[in-house]
């Protein structure tokens, strides 16, 4: 995320909605993803996803979600500030993501915490989201990242 300054806890506005760009999906990676990782039958072989209530090859969830923790890094959290993330709460996958869906994500700051043992740094809570290109809600979550504040 290229910005000149810093972009600090304070910084940060309830309430305001960012966008993480957009993410495709190829049935290789599909499956190369789920190999690796979640090697469910509905991700991994083509002829027994037909039968599978999908109906064809889907993305595991935990390859969506890894798709959009890469969007977040790339265009959402800055590298100067960013110190992580104490979990996730509430993820849900909504619909399955096919070979050849796009998703479009975002992400919106929904509260801000100071701590109250270390000065120096907040909390800022999040609402995740994704639609697909038939906008589609696909992905919803809730998630915090750690910030440092502004220097005194």
């Amino acid at each position: 995320m290229a910005m000149s300054e810093p972009r600090y806890w304070e910084d940060y506005t309830v309430g305001e909605r960012f966008p993480l760009g957009s993410t495709s999906f190829t049935e290789q990676e599909i499956v190369d993803f789920a190999v690796q990782f979640d090697p469910q039958s509905f991700h991994i072989d083509r002829e027994a996803a037909k039968g599978s209530m999908f109906g064809g090859i889907i993305a595991s969830g935990w390859h969506v979600a890894s798709k959009l923790m890469r969007l977040l890094v790339d265009n959402y959290a800055d590298p100067r500030t960013a110190m992580g993330s104490p979990g996730v709460d509430e993820l849900r996958w909504l619909k399955p993501v096919r070979p050849g869906d796009t998703l479009t994500a975002w992400i919106e700051c929904v509260g801000k915490v100071p701590s109250k043992s270390k000065p120096t740094i907040g909390v800022i809570h999040e609402q995740w989201g994704a639609t697909n290109q038939k906008g589609e809600d696909v992905l919803t979550a809730k998630g915090m990242m750690i910030v440092r504040r502004k220097p005194a």
